[in-house]
């Protein structure tokens, strides 16, 4: 699948895969940006992209980023839909409890690019009977 891409800030990074089998394509921040402890910032990526119509780009924590510095995306998935044109940027916050940078030119999340289905949602009086039924969190047992 081919993803037209601009860049909007020549120190932009293209997304890169790590491998050969990698679901993400890793999102390189363009400049020093220090996040404290606790806070949220959004760090820029100088892209712009269009994601194919029936296709969504959702930003995904960055494993060794999130388990050694404590930085991983606010809103746990970024989503970013197929009619967005402007500036990829990734919520990082800081769970540490120290100040934390993220450098010009590293790794700060992964993109993944992928279909979705759009439901066409049906008011009605009564659901389906399951086993399940009504039970939240915890309800189907914890081993």
């Amino acid at each position: 699948m081919k993803v037209a891409i601009q860049k909007l800030d020549e120190r932009a990074v293209i997304p890169t895969y790590g491998s050969e089998f990698s679901a993400g394509a890793d999102l390189y921040a363009i400049e020093d940006t220090v996040i404290a402890s606790g806070e949220t910032v959004l760090v820029h990526t100088g892209l712009a992209m269009e994601i194919p119509q029936g296709y969504g780009g959702f930003i995904y924590a960055r494993s060794g980023l999130a388990s050694k510095k404590g930085l991983a995306p606010a809103n746990k998935v970024g989503v970013i839909d197929a009619d967005y044109r402007g500036e990829i940027m990734v919520a990082l916050y800081n769970h540490s409890a120290e100040n934390r940078t993220v450098a010009a030119g590293e790794r700060i999340a992964q993109l993944v690019i992928a279909p979705f289905l759009k439901a066409e949602f049906e008011v009605t009086e009564h659901l389906s009977d399951t086993q399940r039924g009504s039970g939240g969190f915890g309800s189907t047992g914890t081993k």
